[in-house]
């Protein structure tokens, strides 16, 4: 029987630590790859093809939403869980529409963890209790949850919303167009147009509308 193999995900060393000692303590699964930000995870699960991507919400360089969209559309067969510490009802609406399988609050990693990897892994889904009671106090079924999920991100492109968490990471034009590999004035385009979009006049302004709307962290 093949290990299950994991892709773990987070900026923080402890953090990804702890995950791969609890992980690999159970019998036949490997931690194949870790991650230090969201654009690293998207480069490994496309190369690797992990059963399961553990994904932080809060990372930088390319947000846990961001990465989960980008690991569901380029690498279709690794499930993704998120690992976060906020359970907000905006938040899990937009992990649910970016296509994870499971959420997981880090306060029940301990309790939840591998049972988490054992349901997406035999293609079921997986919600701390908390966040399960939320999604069905607020929806009826699954097809109603996918049609009525709120996406606080429409007005902007996907690049467009990378390119608003690296401005308010506080990188340049330059540096933002060396992160995605498109040229200096692409980048100032997507800047240019992006502010047109959400009607602000300072980057002061995109990064509280980042934070906001959960593109970046305060």
């Amino acid at each position: 029987m093949r290990p299950i193999q994991i892709l773990l995900a987070d900026d923080h060393e402890v953090v990804r630590k702890g995950l791969r000692a609890l992980l690999e303590a159970q019998p036949g699964w490997k931690v194949i790859a870790e991650a230090t930000d969201g654009r690293e995870a998207v480069e490994k699960a496309q190369n690797l093809h992990p059963d399961v991507a553990i994904v932080d919400i809060g990372m930088p360089s390319l947000n846990g939403l961001e990465a989960t969209r980008q690991i569901v559309k380029k690498a279709p067969r690794t499930r993704v869980l998120v690992l976060t510490m906020h359970d907000t009802n905006p938040l899990i609406q937009q992990v649910v529409k970016a296509g994870a399988r499971g959420y997981v609050l880090k306060s029940d990693v301990a309790s939840d963890l591998v049972s988490a990897v054992e349901a997406l892994c035999h293609d079921q889904t997986f919600f701390t209790s908390k966040v399960s009671q939320i999604i069905l106090d607020r929806y009826v079924g699954k097809s109603e949850l996918a049609e009525n999920v709120a996406d606080p991100d429409s007005p902007l492109t996907p690049r467009e919303r990378e390119v608003v968490q690296l401005l308010a990471e506080g990188k340049s034009s330059k540096e933002v167009a060396a992160v995605l590999g498109i040229s200096v004035k692409t980048a100032e385009t997507h800047r240019i147009n992006l502010m047109r979009k959400l009607d602000c006049h300072s980057v002061a302004e995109v990064v509280r509308y980042a934070v906001r709307n959960l593109i970046a962290e305060a």
